[in-house]
């Protein structure tokens, strides 16, 4: 891949954000997904590359754009598989909360893995408890895992999951074990990329979400040093099929890293919508507006921070081609 891609990628989340931030607080979780959506394709179009949706909006009956095995890109440079979330956190939007990200993944064709839409079981850790923990594991064993790799006491971490009824009995031995626990309503992927940097305050992300979302995160952590473990949930066999169909078929297997992004080559980008432990959200001013994106590359280690100022009057509908 070429590594000018990265800032490509940026100037894609960047209008993301800046068209879905509008939408912030007021309620309405799909105009502020569609003003996300419509924007990050229409600057894709200007990107240097031949890119494949195989993580996107749905498939091509479900999604009017960005689906699955959509081309994107100008149609030269790179052939790559593409993985994106227009707005990972349409309800934090809606709600005004916090960790809404526009995120894009890209790794060499057929590095990605193909995860359909439906629940994966987790568990994120930084770069210090890397090969310490297993999903199948007990909660408490990968409790003192981390613990022990990060030269703290069990009562000094902090695991980030979702407030779901499903989470009940992992909230409870979390709690029986002494840590400490950051309760989300939506935003996993930010819970997991958070688990990389100390001064999120995070340790640990464990509990199901979207598969999908899986991915996407497991491409920031390859490129942080850091490892997410997987395993899918289908609930049915319409699900269970769509595994099969995308090349899974034990679906009782823990997906590695190497199962959700190999080679040794990969690039995450990610705009901030709302405020959140990493990034900043939007802010608009008359006619500016001010984005914080990261973005990092697996091959090189990079890790940038870039804060953006935006003439809207300018560039009103987000791209300049």
């Amino acid at each position: 891949m070429e590594r000018s891609l990265s800032m490509e990628l940026v100037r894609v989340t960047e209008a993301a954000a800046l068209a879905s931030a509008r939408w912030m607080g007021k309620g309405n979780k799909e105009s502020a997904d569609q003003a996300a959506t419509e924007a990050m394709r229409d600057v894709f179009d200007t990107v240097p590359m031949k890119g494949t949706v195989v993580i996107g909006e749905g498939e091509m009956d479900e999604a009017p754009m960005l689906y699955i095995g959509e081309r994107l890109g100008n149609g030269y440079g790179p052939r790559v598989d593409v993985a994106v979330d227009p707005l990972e956190g349409t309800n934090i939007v809606a709600n005004g909360e916090w960790n809404a990200l526009a995120v894009i993944a890209i790794a060499d064709k057929g590095n990605l893995l193909h995860a359909p839409d439906m629940y994966m079981d987790k568990i994120a850790v930084g770069p210090e408890a890397v090969g310490k923990v297993d999903l199948d594991a007990p909660v408490i064993d990968n409790l003192r895992a981390v613990a022990e790799a990060k030269n703290k006491d069990i009562e000094d971490l902090v695991v980030a999951i979702l407030r779901r009824d499903r989470h009940a009995e992992k909230i409870s031995q979390i709690r029986e074990a002494g840590a400490r626990i950051k309760l989300m309503n939506d935003g996993d992927v930010a819970a997991a990329i958070n688990t990389a940097f100390e001064d999120t305050g995070v340790d640990m992300l464990i509990g199901s979400g979207g598969a999908p979302e899986g991915v996407l995160a497991a491409v920031a952590l390859k490129c942080l040093g850091g490892e997410l473990q997987g395993k899918l949930l289908p609930d049915n066999d319409e699900e269970l099929a769509r595994c099969r169909k995308m090349g899974i078929q034990d679906v009782n297997r823990v997906l590695r890293m190497d199962d959700l992004v190999s080679g040794d080559d990969c690039i995450f980008a990610a705009t901030g919508v709302t405020d959140g432990e990493l990034l900043k959200g939007v802010r608009y001013k008359g006619h500016s507006g001010t984005t914080q994106s990261m973005v990092m590359r697996a091959k090189s280690g990079t890790v940038r921070f870039i804060d953006g100022k935006h003439s809207l009057k300018k560039k009103p509908d987000l791209v300049i081609r």
